[in-house]
């Protein structure tokens, strides 16, 4: 899913979503409730590491 994929179905800026990507921006917890929402997932399944994953998420 691409940035602009992205902030297209949340209805967010594509901008917006790139410096949220990149740390430049603090997420608000209503955005990160549209993203979870956009991506068909909850917020605490957004903000959890998968079995293998070693990115982490800066909020």
């Amino acid at each position: 899913l691409s940035q602009e994929e992205l902030a297209e179905l949340c209805k967010l800026h594509r901008t917006y979503i790139g410096a949220i990507e990149r740390c430049e921006k603090n997420l608000s917890l209503s955005s990160l409730e549209i993203i979870a929402e956009a991506l068909g997932i909850t917020v605490p399944e957004l903000l959890t590491p998968r079995e293998g994953d070693d990115t982490t998420i800066s909020v």
